[in-house]
């Protein structure tokens, strides 16, 4: 010990201790084992005694070649088609109903010749709900629908007039058309899938996978553990492991939390 750390004065001992020693931030993990909790905390694992949630393993990448032949096929596919591409803005959830009606006025009037084909872009997206995971099929522009056309006073007014739709995006009375480019990229999800299921396949692009239940930002109150009641905040979540991050008050501080779906239920 240094001379300056200790003195005697007659019967007193004096101890000068340094008052600023260094915080040191702990990260615990609480397993209900009847381990030690440390106070200082800037991150909690709650398990539990649960077995840990095993990653689902990602759908395996077929590779960029694969996804670059689609790319290449669709576009020369494409380019050998006669007309111009439009996007045509339609009422919400309308989509696939405005293609029907405008396949149908298309043979009631007689405008073959002018408009060849009408396109809602899909792609196929996992969807998990109360925990369990279900493959659905999504419009890739809500709102909105493709259309293959000459653009003529008379074809405008076959597609502006069809029931559900708004209008063309773009100028009112004289919209632009799409690049090859941009319908290729609108295309591409739909040719990918397809291609899968003609050949039995896994998809070349890895489905999206949406947790349906919860989102960013909501309002959680934990149902297990020590705080059970809790409420807490998503700030985090990874559909592919089925977990959130959170963020709750524990003595006196926002300390973020790692959950699994079951452990929480939404407010």
């Amino acid at each position: 010990m240094a001379d300056d750390d200790l003195t005697f004065d007659d019967t007193e001992l004096h101890f000068d201790i340094d008052d600023e020693a260094p915080e040191e931030e702990v990260e615990i993990r609480l397993d209900l084992g009847g381990e030690e909790i440390v106070e200082e905390v800037t991150e909690i694992q709650l398990d539990f005694d649960a077995e840990p949630a095993e990653e689902e393993a990602p759908v395996e990448e077929t590779g960029d070649d694969e996804t670059e032949a689609v790319r290449a096929d669709l576009e020369a596919d494409l380019s050998s088609k006669i007309g111009d591409w439009y996007v045509v803005h339609t009422y919400s959830g309308m989509e696939k109903r405005v293609k029907q009606n405008l396949d149908s006025r298309v043979k009631t009037l007689n405008m073959e010749d002018y408009i060849y084909e009408t396109v809602v872009p899909t792609e196929d997206v996992v969807e998990i709900r109360n925990g369990v995971k279900k493959t659905v099929t999504r419009t890739v522009l809500p709102g909105y629908v493709l259309v293959r056309m000459d653009l003529t006073d008379d074809s405008w007014s076959a597609v502006r007039h069809t029931p559900s739709v708004t209008g063309f995006v773009g100028h009112a009375n004289n919209p632009v058309p799409l690049s090859l480019d941009e319908v290729v990229e609108m295309l591409l999800p739909t040719a990918l899938a397809a291609k899968a299921q003609r050949e039995g396949g896994k998809p070349a692009r890895q489905k999206k996978v949406e947790l349906v239940d919860f989102q960013v930002g909501d309002s959680v109150m934990l149902t297990d553990g020590p705080f059970t009641g809790v409420h807490a905040t998503i700030t985090e979540i990874n559909p592919h492991t089925s977990r959130i991050k959170a963020t709750l008050e524990f003595m006196g501080r926002d300390t973020p939390v790692d959950l699994t779906l079951d452990q929480v239920q939404k407010i």
